[in-house]
């Protein structure tokens, strides 16, 4: 399988949430099973098929996340010496050369993307065009409403 690029951040986020699948909702849906089977007949229990069906999403999760995990390729941006280049991990100034306006963007991963925080997924048009891109250099991005170009203006490794 592919190695998945994830930010030290990223990582931390996954453990997080897949130590609160294990040790909260796991245990929690497992209750919510045994009090709805006291309730006697299956077939018309609404509440055991609720709590099947969450424990179903709470297993597939926990797969899911021990998957990335183990293909994770944890990438820590201070380390980077990417000679000014946009990269993975990087944390990017932007100009918007069509409506004006700075932005800051970091390149994360897919499941660390946050526009309100700034970070973007890696394989979003906007990442894909900054890649290889060093100040000065203009990226345009083919968008919903048109071609967009964004003046690179700094490029961090922070």
């Amino acid at each position: 399988m592919n190695q998945i690029p994830v930010t030290i951040n990223g990582a931390e986020l996954l453990k997080a949430e897949l130590h609160h699948l294990r040790s909260v909702e796991r245990p929690s849906v497992i209750e919510a099973i045994a009090e709805a089977r006291a309730q006697g007949d299956l077939s018309e229990n609404a509440e055991y098929e609720s709590a099947k069906e969450k424990q179903s999403f709470i297993e597939g999760r926990i797969a899911e996340i021990e998957g990335k995990l183990s293909n994770a390729m944890i990438i820590d941006p201070r380390t980077l010496n990417a000679e000014g280049r946009c990269v993975f991990g990087a944390t990017v100034e932007v100009e918007d050369l069509d409506e004006g306006g700075v932005s800051t963007y970091q390149i994360v991963g897919d499941d660390e993307a946050d526009i309100k925080s700034g970070k973007i997924s890696i394989s979003s048009p906007i990442a894909r065009a900054l890649i290889g891109k060093v100040a000065g250099d203009v990226a345009e991005v083919v968008a919903p409403s048109g071609i967009r170009s964004y003046e690179v203006l700094n490029v961090q490794y922070i």
